[in-house]
């Protein structure tokens, strides 16, 4: 007798994405309660991972990866913690262990809003003036614009050597449909008590007095950026108004401006934060994260692991792109950021 074929046998589908496929059927009948977690997420707390040596002394590493903001990152099954929040969080709990004696910012990020960028500026300053830990940053694949100005507060900055870095400026957002609308027939009316009340507005051009209030605001940031820069690294006249063009550097370019202090790999980077801090070469690296990893080495640093993986697939926040960056001001390598 022939046996009933049971729907999905034989079709090679892993284990893991059977699963959410299952979970994404229940979600419209009701079956599953919201708090429901399939992965660990940001309602987890930080525990600390030991990633190599044995000492007591530490060097702490937090990354600083993908776009910066400080609202969270919605998606279809999770809203994930912002960059700020992530790192702010792991630099509050580094502030109660008196054994952590440097800091290893392993930035790989194309920048973010204005806001984002300084407040991670202001609460790694805040951190390193409170405990007087010594921090280093790591440039990985990208490091630009918000992503390099985030690291001005370090005592060493060591690229990568494939490292993209600079574009120290300012980029102002500001999506307009006027085109569209006029193809489509369709008008906003717009009542207002100043005439720059609506300035911006993605329904109509701008005037040439609202682009040029516009740009004192550009040059108003940009500026703030680059004194940061000069108050930071030791820059001469000619490097300095190179990057005030706001252009991108390989490592070793930005190594003889004066942007970056070393170029290598990571673990360099770390000998250097062992250095800096005066500890020993054995002495413990570590990360705080919500789960284990096997096989764990120095580039396990992701807060929630799975990250990537089949979920991903999943979430709306693979359609987002620099048509859905809401109009404001940026540091913000925009190429980097298309995908993101």
């Amino acid at each position: 007798m022939k046996r009933p074929r049971i729907a999905g046998q034989g079709l090679n589908v892993p284990r893991r994405m059977a699963g959410i496929l299952l979970i994404l059927s229940l979600l419209p009948a009701g079956c599953i309660k919201a708090s429901f977690s399939v992965f660990p997420d940001s309602r987890d707390p930080f525990e600390e991972y030991t990633l190599e040596g044995s000492a007591r002394e530490k060097i702490l590493v937090v990354p600083i990866r993908g776009m910066m903001a400080d609202s969270p990152r919605d998606s279809l099954l999770r809203s994930r913690p912002s960059v700020v929040q992530e790192v702010v969080s792991q630099l509050r709990k580094a502030e109660e262990d008196e054994d952590i004696k440097a800091l290893l910012l392993q930035v790989d990020s194309p920048g973010g809003t204005v806001t984002a960028s300084d407040l991670l500026y202001h609460e790694i300053m805040r951190y390193k003036e409170h405990t007087g830990v010594k921090v280093v940053a790591a440039l990985m694949g990208i490091a630009a614009s918000g992503g390099y100005y985030v690291t001005l507060p370090a005592d060493a900055i060591v690229a990568h050597p494939t490292t993209i870095t600079g574009s120290i400026g300012v980029v102002f957002i500001k999506p307009k449909v006027e085109g569209l609308m006029e193809k489509v027939g369709f008008e906003v009316e717009v009542e207002k008590s100043g005439r720059h009340k609506d300035m911006g507005s993605p329904f109509r051009r701008s005037t040439a007095e609202e682009r040029e209030i516009t740009q004192s605001l550009i040059d108003g940031l940009a500026e703030r950026f680059l004194r940061l820069v000069e108050a930071h690294r030791t820059l001469d006249p000619g490097a300095l108004e190179s990057a005030a063009s706001a252009r991108i550097y390989l490592a070793g370019e930005a190594m003889e401006m004066g942007l970056v202090d070393q170029v290598g790999y990571l673990d360099d980077a770390i000998h250097r934060a062992k250095t800096l801090a005066e500890v020993p070469e054995d002495s413990r690296v570590v990360v705080y994260r919500r789960s284990e990893v096997s096989n764990d080495h120095v580039y396990s640093t992701s807060a929630v692991q799975g990250e990537g993986g089949p979920l991903k697939l999943l979430e709306l926040g693979m359609l987002d792109n620099l048509s859905t960056l809401p109009t404001g001001f940026y540091y913000l390598w925009l190429p980097a950021a298309s995908g993101l």
